[in-house]
C-alpha cells in the first residue's frame, strides 16, 4: 500500500513538472570566448507524442568554423549566409559562413532521447558574461516545437538553448 502510494506521488510530481524541464538544451552550458566548443543539443522528446523527423538550429553571429557531426540515418543540410560583421578566423577575414544546420530524414521516436552535435569556434569578439542563443526548430511527424525564445525569461514557453560565455582563461603563469 505504501509503495503504491509513493509511486503515485512520484508519478504526480513528474507529471506536474513544468514543460520547460523537457526542452532542447545544450549539454555543456558554459564556454570561454576565443575558444573551440563542442555543442551537443539534447533532444528529450518529440512533439506531444509524435516522433522527431528534423532538427534545425540557427547559428548565431560570432560562431565560426561550424562542423556538424554525422548522425547515422540522418542527412545534414549546411545553410551558408552572410555575417552581419566581418570575422577574423585563422588569419582570414570572413564575410559569410554557416548560418544554419538541419538534420533531417531520420526518425527519433518520442519515447527515446538523442543528441545532435557540432563543433565551433567562439569568436573573441563575443561578449563574456552574455548568453549566446542557438534557436532550434524541432519538426515531428505531427507538429513542430519551436525552441526559439531568446528573452532569457525563466518561464518562457519555448526557450532557445543557450550558452553562457565566459572570459578567456589566462595563459599559464599569468595573473589576471
Amino acid at each position: 500500500m505504501k509503495a503504491s502510494f509513493a509511486l503515485g506521488a512520484l508519478t504526480a510530481a513528474l507529471l506536474s513538472m513544468p514543460a520547460a524541464q523537457a526542452h532542447v538544451t545544450l549539454q555543456t552550458r558554459q564556454a570561454p570566448v576565443g575558444s573551440y566548443y563542442k555543442a551537443v543539443l539534447r533532444v528529450p522528446h518529440g512533439c506531444q507524442g509524435s516522433d522527431t523527423t528534423a532538427l534545425r538550429v540557427r547559428i548565431p553571429e560570432g560562431v565560426l568554423g561550424v562542423k556538424p557531426q554525422l548522425k547515422p540515418g540522418w542527412t545534414i543540410d549546411i545553410v551558408q549566409g552572410p555575417y552581419e560583421h566581418t570575422q577574423e578566423f585563422h588569419g582570414a577575414t570572413l564575410d559569410h559562413g554557416v548560418r544554419e544546420l538541419v538534420w533531417k530524414g531520420g526518425r527519433l521516436p518520442d519515447a527515446y532521447y538523442d543528441e545532435f552535435a557540432f563543433f565551433v569556434f567562439l569568436s573573441p569578439t563575443l561578449s563574456a558574461g552574455q548568453p549566446l542563443y542557438f534557436p532550434v526548430v524541432q519538426t515531428c511527424e505531427k507538429g513542430v516545437e519551436r525552441w526559439i525564445d531568446t528573452s532569457g525569461k525563466p518561464d518562457a514557453a519555448g526557450p532557445a538553448p543557450h550558452l553562457e560565455l565566459t572570459r578567456p582563461a589566462a595563459p599559464a603563469g599569468h595573473a589576471r
